[in-house]
């Protein structure tokens, strides 16, 4: 008899515990497996199941472009260019939360390794600016070259990579000095960048040469040129500009904007594998954590293009709302 009540307890203490489990796991499940897409004409992120299923959507600040999860991953953050604000998305309630004010006309951004810094372009002021993500004030900006828009941090926080559309250059940014200390000269309108698996490379798509950059990072400065071509298409139609890496780390997938394309590469060959036909005006890209489907935002054609990666072709195309410009999938 003296035994029952901590046999008791003790089954009860495990039952509670399988019940907590049981509920994070179907928190997790239900948090898992969305995709989301910014609408620039709408004001409004769409979320989508993996499937390419619409599910929801969310309203937030005008024209809403370059979207990352924040560190916690607790929240999306957006830039809106006509707020000149970045929105800030809680994930649980779906629901526009706050915003951090920004500079006019913001375009891209990157994040700190803490994540707690936002580091913003802001075409029309010709600067990158730095942002406190917890007291939403500004720390710093640095003069760039026209038109500055692609942003990347280093993983080691030290280095800002920033593309400016007019100088055709890279500038390259210590961020504790706060200055630029090179600058590389790429292709015509430089735009986004993606980095190798091994931080060696910085790859770059140049939106009016039909090519991708590939830079040294230890050396900083180019190296190779990646050139495309699509059949039946005049090389001025060729735009590359969004990019993305595969999961496995084996392949970058560029968007081509007018060629209404998206090429693989191979990081090792620098040889295009394969081009698959999406819809208009290809840019904003992600890939599902498993690296099966890729999610390409089509600006021109007002859609979303899901791709099996492993056999190189269109699975579906379904609405996303006028002029969808970045993909975020769940991890």
């Amino acid at each position: 008899m003296p035994l029952r009540a901590p046999i008791t307890s003790a089954l009860r203490a495990v039952s509670l515990a399988a019940a907590a489990a049981s509920l994070a796991l179907i928190a997790q499940a239900q948090g898992a497996g969305k995709v989301y897409v910014s609408s620039e004409k709408d004001n409004k992120i769409y979320v989508f199941d993996t499937q390419g299923e619409r599910t929801g959507a969310i309203d937030v600040c005008k024209r809403p472009r370059d979207m990352r999860f924040s560190g916690d991953g607790q929240q999306i953050l957006v830039i809106c260019g006509d707020s000149n604000a970045m929105g800030l998305v809680n994930l649980a309630t779906g629901q526009l939360a706050g915003t951090v004010p920004l500079g006019d006309s913001p375009e891209m951004f990157a994040l700190s390794p803490d994540g707690k810094t936002a580091y913003v372009s802001i075409e029309d002021e010709n600067v990158v600016a730095a942002y406190d993500l917890g007291t939403k004030k500004p720390l710093f900006e640095v003069k760039t070259g026209g038109e500055p828009e692609g942003v990347l941090v280093t993983p080691d926080g030290k280095t800002a990579y920033v593309t400016s559309e007019v100088a055709n250059v890279v500038h390259v940014i210590d961020l504790a000095t706060k200055k630029v200390t090179k600058n590389i000269q790429v292709g015509k309108r430089p735009r986004r960048f993606v980095l190798s698996p091994d931080g060696a490379e910085l790859w770059v798509t140049n939106e009016l040469d039909a090519t991708v950059s590939v830079v040294d990072t230890r050396t900083n400065t180019e190296k190779q040129k990646i050139r495309f071509e699509v059949k039946g298409m005049r090389q001025a139609d060729i735009t590359p500009v969004g990019m993305t890496l595969s999961p496995d780390g084996k392949s970058i997938w560029v968007g081509l904007g007018k060629a209404n394309h998206v090429a693989q590469i191979d990081v090792a060959t620098k040889a295009v594998k394969t081009q698959i036909l999406v819809g208009k005006r290809a840019w904003g890209m992600g890939f599902a954590p498993d690296g099966k489907t890729l999610y390409v935002a089509n600006g021109l054609s007002d859609d979303m293009t899901l791709v099996d990666a492993a056999s190189g072709k269109a699975i579906r195309t379904v609405p996303a709302g006028r002029v969808p410009h970045s993909v975020l999938v769940t991890k």
